[in-house]
């Protein structure tokens, strides 16, 4: 029996905690959150691969001298991408609900988050950007449909070909 519990100690992963989050009560829940990515997501692949199928090139992607940094930015025609994740921004088509545990955790969280992009969303605007936020769910329900908007409602940006037929 004390040999099940030795190879069970030692099967066990352990995580190096930086105190920002709580510790989750299943390893499952840990190992789906570190899962996540910050930047090239999957629908942020998908939809620069969209744009690229459709001639919509130009773009830099994560620009360290864009402030709010943006998913993907048209530099030469001020216009910034931001792909949300509809959980950590809180989309407002899909209205999910909070986490069922630590929920203080989650709410004081999901409103730093949505406070933190609509501060850059400030702040580009104010610098003459145009900011577009294009949703996960967006994105996952039809790509070809959110490139169709962008170069329908901002073609008038990309007279010089970037955007093109």
């Amino acid at each position: 029996m004390e040999d099940y519990k030795q190879l069970e100690s030692t099967t066990t992963k352990t995580y190096i905690r930086d105190g920002r989050s709580p510790i989750p009560k299943r390893e499952s829940i840990s190992i789906v959150m570190s899962a996540n990515k910050a930047k090239n997501s999957k629908p942020e692949i998908y939809l620069r691969k969209a744009l690229w199928k459709e001639n919509m090139r130009g773009y830099r992607i994560h620009p360290k001298k864009i402030s709010g940094r943006p998913d993907i930015a048209f530099t030469s025609k001020n216009i910034a991408l931001f792909v949300n994740g509809c959980f950590w921004h809180r989309c407002p088509h899909c209205k999910l609900e909070l986490p069922k545990t630590n929920q203080g955790f989650w709410r004081k969280k999901f409103e730093a988050n949505m406070a933190r992009d609509k501060n850059k969303i400030k702040e580009l605007k104010s610098k003459g950007w145009i900011c577009i936020v294009i949703w996960e769910c967006e994105i996952k329900k039809n790509v070809s449909n959110v490139v169709k908007k962008l170069k329908k409602n901002y073609a008038n940006c990309f007279s010089n070909g970037i955007f093109h037929e």
